[in-house]
């Protein structure tokens, strides 16, 4: 805690008296058994910080149940010396965009204002649209499930971006979507299906390193196999060029030469005006690039646009030494640079759904 406690310090010192809130969120338990909620551990933590000089503005009460006893507010606002108005009660919502309308009913835009001194003399609204979002959640009668095949899974939060952008998409079509989380370190070509028989959609979404490569490898090849929707992110778009260029080309040995670089066959690989470049950073694509979309394609359908602009975050790129080959066999090229040189997306045509971006 002594950092914690020397930053807020900090800041107090930097912003001057008066200028800066000290909002103390915690964890109020609720005992089953008793069928109430305790006060005492907020008490005691408000008096520990008290005592080293730190005395909150507000308090919320972070809780799984309902707090329906006001006597719950009125001791801690008593014994943390905080006005009762700003002891706040945060419940856990099922649905996360949930939480600015609990606070909000909690007034607690004002007392935030109030607090600071600020006199703003219009209270904040949440949207239309946030409100509309919040109902078409509620609204979902339909339900797809999503293996996400990665290496990080065992901590959710890892994907926290990708997770929260397939729900996104599912509730603009009413549906829940329900992910499987895979771990690429245990799926082969031979038990793919007693991972992956079950969903609807198949994602890899991006990575370093070569540990659960193969996993993912075996993925994507399933995936393409049995017509299963498949959509790589950055590493993911990487795997399905390795995968068709194996299986499709009889490349066997193809692969990145981040992850082999003995291999003979390097379908991905730094490009080669930059391999003299011996500082890691000068190597990585960071920001947002253009990107030309071909006629007729899947990623045409799913952008109407024929420049786009994505953000990108790696260092190795689809290797043009391979380019003629892997078109050749029917990998669809469908999105490059404005000057055509580098790969930004592929498609393989004959499937409903199958597309990997390299940003």
């Amino acid at each position: 805690s002594q950092p914690f406690i020397e930053a807020i310090r900090q800041v107090g010192r930097e912003v001057g008296p008066g200028n800066a809130l000290y909002i103390h969120v915690t964890l109020v338990p609720y005992l089953k058994a008793s069928g109430e909620h305790k006060s005492k551990p907020t008490q005691h933590s408000v008096k520990e910080l008290q005592g080293l000089g730190i005395t909150p503005d507000i308090i919320i009460l972070r809780c799984d149940e309902p707090i329906t006893d006001p006597g719950i507010f009125r001791k801690i606002s008593n014994f943390c010396n905080v006005k009762p108005e700003r002891v706040i009660e945060n419940m856990t919502v099922p649905v996360l965009y949930e939480a600015p309308t609990m606070l909000d009913r909690s007034n607690f835009s004002q007392i935030v204002c109030d607090a600071l001194g600020l006199d703003a003399p219009v209270i904040p609204e949440l949207k239309d649209e946030w409100k509309n979002m919040i109902a078409s959640i509620h609204a979902c009668n339909k339900t797809v499930r999503i293996a996400l095949v990665g290496k990080y899974v065992k901590l959710h939060d890892a994907y926290i971006s990708v997770v929260e952008s397939l729900k996104h998409g599912g509730y603009v079509h009413g549906t829940d979507i329900d992910i499987k989380w895979v771990d690429s370190e245990f799926i082969t070509n031979e038990n793919a299906a007693e991972y992956l028989g079950d969903v609807d959609g198949i994602i890899v979404p991006g990575g370093f390193g070569n540990r659960g490569i193969e996993g993912m490898i075996a993925s994507a090849k399933y995936a393409r196999e049995n017509n299963i929707p498949y959509f790589g992110i950055c590493l993911g778009m990487q795997i399905c060029v390795i995968e068709y260029a194996r299986h499709v080309c009889g490349l066997a040995d193809a692969n990145s030469s981040e992850i082999a670089p003995e291999t003979t066959n390097p379908v991905i690989d730094i490009m080669p005006d930059q391999k003299h470049i011996t500082e890691k950073g000068g190597t990585m694509r960071l920001g947002q690039y253009p990107c030309n979309v071909i006629p007729d394609s899947k990623l045409m359908a799913a952008y109407g646009e024929d420049l786009i602009y994505e953000r990108h975050r790696h260092r190795y790129e689809f290797n043009n030494d391979y380019r003629q080959l892997l078109t050749d066999c029917g990998l669809v090229i469908s999105g490059t640079s404005p000057d055509g040189y580098i790969v930004e997306t592929v498609e393989v045509p004959e499937n409903d759904f199958y597309i990997g971006v390299q940003y």
